[in-house]
């Protein structure tokens, strides 16, 4: 074997070998460095693969236990904390926020609803002062600022990705009606109980385990790059407000804040339990954690747009349910319309389709170009459907 070249290691169930060959072409053909993924069917993992290093230096292997930042796949695990409050009937999706957060009536959001901020709808994409990440850092700081602000633009008109905001906003309802954030809920509730290796706020006696990541090239075209010459101011405030990169991801302060639409971290087995919630209905692994209209109702489409953040990113309409983001006609997690799910910064995904009874998660270290859609997730998420 040659020098660093990547061991593919886990198990895979005999019908499922198109997802171990996309795997294993994913280092040899897409400049994979260190990832897994994991797939289940009807609740049962079919397949649970990792492999390559957990460094750039390529000095540590991908251990089966290897944790990762997933970014903005962290946001399926966030709605999820909403959902479970709803499906108490403690928390309205149609109530106003500031029936839970009163301070989030100032400047004209008095109206905006719970299930705007799930659906990316409510216009607080990102905060219009400047925000140092160290602010970030601050939950106060931020959730103040947010309840501060005025919308970008008409809460409900049209979506536009709440790349950072998110999870404040959802997490600071999750807060205020359970008392809990967002990552102390979702261990009480869903992590502990199914002893799924997800954290929201990584704990320092994990770090040992946490994979570094590493940036896609400078110059990098046809995505992400791109795309940044060309940002609006809505979308700088969304995405550039700080500006985070691998560099910061990988520090001890950004892995150990709570930041729940973007600093879960997990394996792929972990993020394809979660996602595989929603797949089955609500339940997994025997436990319910949502009823079965409640699991549906997170696919509930809030009508497709030209993303008012991402815009320039994609060349076709999208449709956010509450929280995650539908396949739709151009099939971003499969060929069923309906399957859905979320991508995260660099190319991590979590995938859910609760017809085909199907769930899978793809998490990674060596950051891609693209905005969604990186060519690793779509050849794994190609072979999924190639053998069902």
């Amino acid at each position: 074997m040659a020098e660093h070249e990547a061991q593919v290691h886990g198990h895979c169930d005999p019908r499922f070998a198109a997802v171990r060959t996309a795997f294993e072409a994913n280092f040899r053909e897409r400049g994979e460095l260190g990832a897994a993924v994991a797939v289940t069917v009807g609740g049962r993992t079919v397949a649970d693969l990792w492999g390559g290093w957990a460094d750039g230096a390529r000095t540590r292997p991908w251990e089966r236990d290897t944790l990762v930042n997933v970014w903005s796949t962290s946001k399926g695990p966030t709605a999820l904390c909403a959902h479970i409050l709803a499906d108490r009937g403690l928390l309205d999706l149609d109530a106003p926020v500031a029936a839970y957060w009163p301070e989030f009536a100032a400047a004209g959001k008095e109206r905006i609803l719970v299930r705007h901020l799930l659906s990316h709808r409510a216009g607080l994409s990102g905060l219009r002062e400047p925000h140092s990440l160290p602010q970030l850092f601050d939950w106060e700081l931020t959730t103040q600022r947010l309840a501060a602000m005025e919308p970008w633009w008409t809460p409900g008109r049209g979506s536009g990705y709440h790349a950072f905001t998110f999870g404040f906003l959802v997490g600071e309802v999750v807060r205020r009606v359970s008392g809990l954030l967002p990552g102390a809920f979702l261990e009480r509730e869903v992590t502990g109980p199914l002893g799924i290796d997800f954290a929201i706020g990584l704990p320092p006696k994990e770090a040992a385990r946490a994979a570094e990541l590493t940036q896609p090239p400078v110059g990098a075209t046809g995505g992400q790059a791109a795309v940044f010459d060309r940002l609006t101011p809505v979308a700088l405030a969304a995405l550039a407000n700080p500006a985070v990169g691998a560099a910061q991801a990988n520090s001890p302060e950004w892995r150990a804040a709570e930041i729940p639409a973007a600093n879960g971290h997990g394996t792929a087995r972990a993020v394809a339990a979660l996602y595989g919630i929603f797949a089955g209905g609500g339940t997994f692994d025997g436990l319910r954690i949502l009823s079965a209209e409640a699991a549906e109702r997170v696919r509930e489409g809030q009508g497709s747009c030209r993303d008012l953040v991402l815009g320039a990113g994609f060349e076709h309409e999208t449709e956010i349910g509450l929280g995650l983001w539908l396949s739709g006609p151009h099939g971003s997690y499969g060929p069923n319309p309906r399957a859905f799910g979320h991508d995260g910064f660099g190319g991590s995904c979590g995938l859910a389709d609760p017809d085909a009874g199907v769930s899978l998660g793809y998490v990674m270290n060596r950051m891609g170009p693209h905005i969604a859609d990186d060519p690793r997730k779509t050849t794994l998420i190609d072979a999924l459907y190639s053998a069902l």
